[in-house]
C-alpha cells in the first residue's frame, strides 16, 4: 500500500514562473527611489527570502537602504507585473490534475501575493485554503519554521512530507525540517549551476520539469 504523503509546494518559481517578474519589480522600484544598481544578479541572491530579508540583503550587497515607508511600492509594482504577465510553470496544471492526496503551499511571500499569483494563473482551485506564508511564523527560510507550520496545520508528520523548492534557502529549510526535498529548475530564472546548488543545499533529487518530478514521486511510492 502506498504511503500517504503531504506534498508541500513553494509558490514563486515552482507553481508560478514569477521570479523574473519579481526581479524586474525590485529593479524598477529601487530606481524610482533613486537607488540604481539593483539588478537581476543581486535579486537572484535573494530568491526564497521574504521581503524584509530581501531588503536587508540588498542593503548588504549595495548599501541601499530602502525606505520603510515605501515598502508597499514593491508589492504594488509586483502586483501590476503579475496581473499583466504572470504564467504558471510549464506542465504544472496536468501534474496537479493527476496528483492524488493532500497538498499545500508554503511560501516566503505574503498571503496576498500567494493568493494573487494562484488566482492570476488559475491554480487556486488546486489548493483551496491550504496556503501558508512565512508571515505566519517567526523565521523565514532557510529556517524550517514554515514547513513545520504547514505540516502541523495539514495534520502530517514532517517525515511524511515532500517539499518542492527552487531555491537553496527553501531546500535548506525543508532538510532542516526532516522532509524529503525535491529541487525544481524549470522556472524562467534557472541558470547552469542551479541544480548543483540545490543539490549542495541538500536536495534529495533535482528535476528540470514536472515529468521528472513525477518520476521521482513514483520511485517514492507516491500515487498519481
Amino acid at each position: 500500500m502506498a504511503r500517504s504523503r503531504l506534498m508541500i509546494f513553494d509558490c514563486d518559481g515552482v507553481l508560478v514562473d514569477s521570479e523574473p517578474l519579481a526581479a524586474k519589480a525590485y529593479e524598477r522600484v529601487y530606481d524610482k527611489h533613486g537607488m540604481p544598481g539593483v539588478h537581476g544578479g543581486i535579486i537572484a541572491q535573494c530568491i526564497g527570502m521574504k521581503q524584509a530579508d530581501i531588503i536587508a540583503k540588498i542593503k548588504t550587497l549595495t548599501g541601499h537602504q530602502f525606505p520603510s515607508a515605501a515598502e508597499g511600492d514593491i508589492w504594488a509594482e509586483t502586483k501590476l507585473l503579475f496581473s499583466e504577465e504572470l504564467k504558471s510553470t510549464p506542465g504544472i496544471v496536468p501534474f496537479l490534475n493527476a496528483l492524488a492526496g493532500d497538498r499545500c503551499v508554503a511560501s516566503s511571500s505574503s498571503v496576498e501575493r500567494i493568493n494573487h499569483s494562484l488566482s492570476v494563473t488559475g491554480l487556486s482551485r488546486f489548493f483551496g485554503e491550504a496556503i501558508f506564508s512565512s508571515s505566519m511564523v517567526k523565521n523565514g527560510k532557510p529556517a524550517p519554521d514554515i514547513f513545520f507550520h504547514a505540516a502541523e496545520k495539514m495534520g502530517a508528520k514532517p517525515a511524511d512530507c515532500i517539499v518542492i523548492e527552487d531555491s537553496p534557502f527553501g531546500i535548506q529549510g525543508a532538510v532542516a525540517a526532516g522532509m524529503i526535498a525535491i529541487g525544481y529548475t524549470g522556472g524562467g530564472h534557472t541558470y547552469p549551476e542551479h541544480g548543483m546548488r540545490l543539490k549542495a543545499a541538500g536536495a534529495d533529487f533535482v528535476c528540470a520539469d514536472w515529468h521528472g518530478v513525477n518520476r521521482e514521486l513514483a520511485r517514492l511510492g507516491v500515487p498519481a
